[in-house]
């Protein structure tokens, strides 16, 4: 382990002493069962320590704040997505339904699409979402995104190209 390693870590654990009861009531906030701001609090730690740059921090409780917002953003686009899969499954009469484990693989390789769409910028997964979900054209989403019909191309080979790391793993 590096000295910059061991400062961070340092620095860390010191941040979780002086600021982890002010970040679980601001989670408690936005989070309404406790069990869950709970979990959310240990992701942001785990976080911090994967920083290189913790010696630089002058404001904690914006920093603290800046990647728990991140992660409830990404907490309740999944719920949704989930929330959607499970809605669906409830219109689909039971001789069709699929098993309970086959409904756990689903919502497993959606978080994990989920994770990697997010992973895309905003016109990347905006343009996936019209060309996959909406049908529409790569000219419409063009018009739609104000951009060039190749770099829509482009857009959609991203997004593709995740879809299929989600899938397969990452070629080799």
């Amino acid at each position: 382990m590096s000295a910059g390693e061991s400062s961070n870590q340092l620095f860390a654990g010191s941040l979780y002493r002086d600021h982890r009861d002010w970040l679980l009531n601001w989670l408690r906030r936005y989070q309404a069962c406790p069990h869950r701001a709970e979990d959310l609090s240990q992701d942001i730690f785990v976080r911090l320590l994967k920083r290189n740059d913790l010696s630089n921090v002058r404001e904690p409780r914006a920093l603290l704040a800046t990647i728990a917002r991140g992660l409830l953003i990404d907490h309740f686009r999944r719920s949704a997505l989930e929330r959607a899969y499970l809605d669906e499954l409830a219109l689909q009469t039971e001789e069709t339904q699929p098993s309970a484990e086959e409904q756990l693989q689903t919502l497993q390789a959606l978080r994990e699409v989920d994770t990697l769409l997010g992973q895309l910028s905003a016109k990347a997964r905006a343009a996936f979402f019209y060309n996959r979900l909406d049908g529409m054209t790569h000219a419409e989403i063009a018009e739609r995104l104000g951009v060039s019909v190749p770099r829509v191309r482009q857009y959609l080979a991203q997004a593709l190209r995740q879809c299929y790391i989600a899938v397969y793993g990452e070629p080799t």
